[in-house]
């Protein structure tokens, strides 16, 4: 992702889900933000319900004196939904969005500014000091503040480590390394890799491969383009030429390559942290090894996660920077860290004995500062939906349908010529 992707994060999507109530504190609550000053109305991604939250959620609601009415959506359905209540006016108090959102509805006049509780509370938060700039500036129009990160993730390389034993390869760094290690995996029924339908995957491998998305200055678009083209051609080989790769299926789930990788069918995955704990879980015998992101021209990844924001018609803005506050301490990121090996936006994160003792996490943890996010010049457009249609065309075309990398893009970067304008 992804971004997760947290990262998606990732980055990080399942099958449609209705909205649920978490707690049940809240059954029965209306499924909008009603006028009752007592209810609180959160809509959060369903993957992300992790107990140490639910512990902040407690003491939000004694401290406050408010019921939580916390629903837990899809992304895509969570998108839907809110587009929906900002064109009907009536708004949750609080939302967790995949990454990106922010600053589109920032633009769009959905999404509130922070920036006066920044200025006020910042300081004694450690915000903006104590969290990654890649996340502040994510986050952020017009030089304010209208967004807080929650997770911070990246994608990176997961591999099974007795399959690479046993085949004699050291977890490749490049991808060089990475073609004739799946090449050398590929063997009785089992993958080199899977690779994931999921879109937003694509972005470390075109960073890796040095291209720049968009340009406002010169309006270029996905450039340089032979980069491009041979970024999206390796994976797309991967899978029709080289056959080291499942072709993956268009869904909205984006669990397939974990669900091969837990199976022992596929030797190494491109995710996020958000995959480790399905895989420990699944499968407790796979000795997981995580590697730092490939490199081609560049040693780099994507920075993924989730963040919230208030919507602008939200009416009690002071109850949600409170909940804002409470779920980025530093003790939650460490809680949340230590249930489920999530990754976290605070630069401190990275030195608790959680992380640093944690094999797969440290990885991660390091790989953050290579992080960068791919789309933010598009969204400051305020074309940013337009664009990840065309990009999921795009991607699936050469990825699923084998369409060549050079007609694809050509055919995508016409496309958003139209519409950056």
């Amino acid at each position: 992702m992804s971004s997760h992707l947290s990262r998606r994060d990732l980055l990080r999507l399942a099958g449609a889900a209705a909205a649920v109530p978490v707690l049940s504190s809240c059954a029965g609550a209306p499924t909008q933000q009603s006028a009752a000053p007592g209810t609180f109305t959160v809509y959060w991604n369903a993957g992300h319900d992790y107990q140490a939250y639910r512990k902040v959620i407690a003491e939000f609601e004694q401290a406050n004196k408010v019921k939580v009415n916390f629903q837990k959506y899809q992304w895509p359905d969570l998108r839907t939904r809110l587009l929906a209540d900002f064109a009907s006016g009536t708004v949750p108090d609080l939302v967790e969005e995949p990454g990106g959102w922010v600053q589109e509805f920032a633009v769009s006049g959905n999404a509130r500014s922070l920036q006066d509780y920044v200025d006020r509370d910042g300081a004694a938060m450690g915000f903006p000091s104590d969290w990654q700039p890649v996340t502040v500036e994510r986050n952020s129009y017009q030089g304010k503040v209208y967004g807080v990160q929650l997770h911070l993730t990246c994608n990176t390389l997961l591999y099974n480590k007795g399959m690479l034993s046993a085949a004699g390869l050291e977890a490749p760094t490049t991808w060089e390394e990475f073609l004739a290690a799946a090449k050398k995996l590929t063997k009785d029924g089992v993958y080199g890799v899977a690779l994931n339908q999921d879109y937003t995957y694509v972005w470390p491998w075109l960073m890796q491969a040095g291209v720049t998305p968009y340009d406002p200055e010169t309006g270029a678009i996905m450039e340089p383009v032979a980069d491009a083209v041979a970024a999206l051609q390796f994976q797309a080989d991967l899978i029709h030429k080289h056959k080291v790769a499942p072709v993956p299926v268009s869904s909205t789930d984006y669990s397939g390559p974990q669900k091969l990788f837990s199976a022992k069918r596929a030797a190494m995955i491109l995710t996020g942290p958000w995959d480790l704990e399905p895989i420990g879980k699944t499968s407790p015998d796979i000795e997981l090894g995580v590697a730092p992101p490939l490199k081609h021209k560049e040693q780099v990844t994507q920075a993924a996660g989730t963040s919230m924001l208030v919507p602008a018609k939200a009416t009690r803005p002071d109850l949600s920077w409170d909940f804002i506050k409470r779920i980025t301490a530093i003790e939650v990121e460490q809680a949340a860290t230590k249930e489920t090996g999530m990754l976290m936006p605070r630069v401190s994160w990275a030195e608790l004995p959680e992380v640093q003792s944690n094999e797969a996490t440290k990885v991660f943890a390091e790989a953050l500062p290579t992080a960068k996010d791919s789309s933010q010049q598009v969204r400051l457009t305020g074309q940013f939906g337009k664009w990840e249609e065309q990009l999921k065309v795009m991607y699936q075309q050469v990825l699923i349908q084998n369409q060549p990398a050079a007609e694809a893009l050509e055919t995508f970067t016409k496309a958003a010529e139209g519409f950056l304008k």
